[in-house]
């Protein structure tokens, strides 16, 4: 297992994500994919799933979403979060990409994941955690003033992005009591990165300044609990 952090700006889970799953998929041989929460936007484009021949499936509990894939990805209605997930197959490798703060149960969704892997499946994950201040304040506030906030210091596509509640079950960094969770149901844990910083005060540049000087300092003396993004690379033993 790998430990480690770094800052927010190597964290995987925007633009450098199709490249960080591509060279996951290379090495692991892997052929069947399942991303989670893609919908009609999924990691890797059209032309890598040709190339590579890959049996990949975007999924979403919109169905609207999904039927704007192209239909060289295989489409799925699937709520992982859910008490009971009836799918069939099984995936040599499950992902998903900024979905996990939005879950409300992590414990029920990674055990989902892990029923829906074959022996030896990866199971990687990009998401933001609780207690930087932006996502903390973004649990305790009401949405809809959440929504209004996100707009003002983060605007983004909300076709491509939606803003769903965020919950953070199971979205922290990587604490002891974290990474039991995942040992226990049934992982192996093969990295678990933190990432600190954040650009929310971006806008506001006297606070952008002094959180850049923070993150360099937790990247050099690291507090789990005040990552604002991890990624994690699970292993089903």
């Amino acid at each position: 297992m790998k430990v480690s952090y770094q800052n927010f700006l190597e964290f995987p889970g925007w633009a450098g994500m199709p490249s960080f799953i591509l060279q996951i998929v290379k090495e692991n041989n892997v052929t069947k994919i399942l991303e989670i929460g893609s919908g009609a936007n999924p990691t890797l484009d059209v032309g890598t799933v040709k190339n590579l021949n890959l049996d990949y499936t975007t999924s979403d509990v919109n169905e609207t979403e999904l039927l704007k894939a192209h239909d060289v990805y295989k489409k799925v209605i699937l709520d992982l979060s859910s008490d009971k997930v009836e799918l069939n197959n099984r995936y040599d490798l499950i992902f998903s990409r900024m979905v996990g703060e939005h879950i409300l149960d992590g414990r029920i969704y990674h055990k989902h994941i892990y029923e829906l892997l074959n022996p030896n499946g990866l199971s990687v994950h990009c998401f933001s955690t609780l207690y930087a201040f932006p996502f903390l304040l973004n649990r305790l506030i009401p949405e809809r003033l959440g929504d209004i906030l996100l707009g003002k210091f983060a605007p983004r596509d909300a076709e491509i992005h939606g803003k769903f509640k965020a919950y953070y079950s199971w979205s922290r960094g990587p604490s002891k009591k974290m990474i039991e969770r995942f040992v226990k149901t049934g992982f192996e844990i093969i990295q678990y990165k933190g990432y600190f910083g954040h650009d929310y005060y971006k806008k506001i540049k006297p606070l952008h300044y002094l959180e850049q000087l923070k993150a360099k300092w937790l990247v050099k003396h690291p507090i789990s609990a005040l990552t604002s993004y991890a990624c994690i690379v699970l292993k089903k033993k």
